[in-house]
């Protein structure tokens, strides 16, 4: 099962990859993403500092077997009150069976409420499209000025009514 999921994750993001073989970009996704970086005892940094231990001086990648050693060595780290074997069987048991988790940007490209600017004007609150009132400007044909508080007033004013005045 860990077999599998070492493939999956090698493969991941790469059209090339023969499943065969995992570089460290993929082997810190298997790590975060199946949680055995917990922040606390093991970091992103603790599992690189592995990954170059594990891995030939020239290689970039490692093999099946050196995962397995990569793993045991962070079981030990981050179970460090149970044997050497309990600890492995622990982080085994994290990754058995999953898969990368593809978390995402279309998600966040998705997300009007993060929109700034004019594409802000194209949606409501809910973040539904606004149509054709959110694409195009309409036109006040009024002869006042955008922004113009008292609007409708001049006439009110123009025509007022002349009491008591002779002419």
């Amino acid at each position: 099962l860990a077999e599998l999921a070492f493939r999956r994750f090698a493969i991941h993001g790469d059209t090339r990859a023969t499943g065969k073989e995992m570089h460290g970009k993929n082997w810190s996704k298997l790590c975060k993403d199946c949680g055995v970086i917990d922040g606390k005892s093991i970091t992103l940094t603790d599992v690189d500092i592995v990954f170059s231990k594990v891995k030939k001086k020239s290689a970039r990648n490692i093999t099946y077997d050196e995962f397995k050693t990569a793993l045991a060595e962070l079981a030990r780290k981050k179970y460090k009150d149970k044997t050497g074997e309990e600890a492995e069987a622990e982080v085994f048991k994290l990754i058995e069976g999953k898969a990368p988790v593809i978390a995402g940007v279309t998600v966040r490209m998705k997300d009007t409420s993060k929109f700034t600017g004019s594409h802000k004007e194209r949606f409501d609150p809910t973040g539904r499209g606004k149509g054709k009132a959110g694409r195009e400007d309409i036109v006040d044909t009024s002869g006042y000025v955008s922004g113009y508080k008292h609007r409708g007033t001049y006439e009110k004013k123009v025509n007022k009514p002349t009491v008591g005045k002779p002419m």
